[in-house]
């Protein structure tokens, strides 16, 4: 015997997703209360994330300067990489 397939109104998703989201309970115990699949509702939450993405936190002092280091290296890095390079193309000219 086939299923009827239930249609939900958008309203109902988007209150049944927010419940999701405001309650942070688990998607399969919220599913239970609506009576409707888990694997629906999780559907449903999952669009909602893509969505709308959560903002990046802004990095602390500390993570800042860390990254003010790492990029300081990194460009002291890439040249003498490019001196290297050089050095080796001449070096490799001046050989017999």
């Amino acid at each position: 015997m086939a299923r009827m397939k239930r249609k939900f109104s958008p309203q109902f998703k988007a209150e049944a997703v927010q419940f999701v989201i405001e309650t942070g309970r688990p998607i399969a115990e919220i599913a239970r209360e609506l009576e409707i699949n888990e694997g629906t509702l999780g559907n449903w939450v999952n669009e909602w994330k893509q969505s709308n993405p959560e903002p990046e936190k802004a990095l602390t002092p500390v993570e800042r300067a860390r990254v003010a280091e790492m990029e300081d290296e990194i460009r002291r890095l890439r040249m003498e990489n490019e001196f290297l390079k050089k050095a080796a193309a001449f070096f490799a000219k001046t050989q017999p």
